[in-house]
């Protein structure tokens, strides 16, 4: 990744935004630091990668309500969760809605850093697969409208002349259309772009024997 990852501090607490900023200074991490959910919504650029250091209980918009609002918006950068008290309830809440961990401060500095580190890589890691789908993508859709209705057909397992008898067209030239699609998308074999579509949300045809 190309981009330099930040360490996104929201919490009320002028003495835990300090003592987390001197954290991040001394391990060398980029940060931004803000002392409500609401600042922290008006400055946040979805393009930015990096992590989120969320406080719970906050005045006006809580850590909660935080996390569902990022969701709304489908930006899915991961959240490690700090409190004063918490409780399993809230653990479990707020783990099932997304976020990567839930501490209890005060959190040692070594652990801290374990867990940014290791939501930074989760980070990166689902970058490249937004990043690595949005690619397949592209390639499927240098696909001609008639190639569009083969590939369907095709992933579906029928033979080459059943995709020219349901379509109209010969069987050379589905055949044709068959090795363009594969060319295009850079797929080797049948399997390789039955998942590729599958990624992208392209379904299959009717299988053979069915209308």
């Amino acid at each position: 990744m190309n981009t330099q990852p930040c360490v996104f501090i929201v919490d009320d607490d002028f003495a835990v935004r300090d003592s987390l900023q001197l954290i991040m200074e001394t391990a060398g991490l980029d940060y931004q630091a803000f002392d409500s959910a609401e600042h922290f919504l008006q400055s946040y650029c979805p393009d930015k990668p990096g992590c989120l250091l969320l406080d719970v209980n906050m005045p006006g918009m809580n850590g909660d309500e935080l996390q569902a609002e990022l969701i709304r918006r489908n930006i899915h950068l991961p959240i490690i969760f700090l409190t004063a008290y918490g409780d399993i309830p809230m653990t479990v809440r707020t783990i099932k809605a997304g976020a990567v961990d839930f501490l209890t401060k005060p959190v040692p500095r070594k652990l801290l850093l374990e867990r940014i580190q290791d939501a930074l890589q989760h980070e990166d890691q689902m970058h490249e697969q937004v990043m690595a789908k949005q690619d397949l993508c592209n390639r499927l859709n240098t696909l001609t409208p008639r190639e569009l209705e083969v590939l369907p057909l095709v992933l579906a397992g029928h033979s080459n002349k059943e995709v020219a008898r349901h379509i109209g067209i010969s069987y050379r030239t589905v055949e044709i259309h068959r090795a363009r699609i594969l060319n295009k998308t850079g797929a080797i074999s049948l399997l390789e772009l039955a998942r590729l579509c599958e990624a992208c949300k392209i379904q299959p045809g009717p299988k053979p024997g069915h209308s």
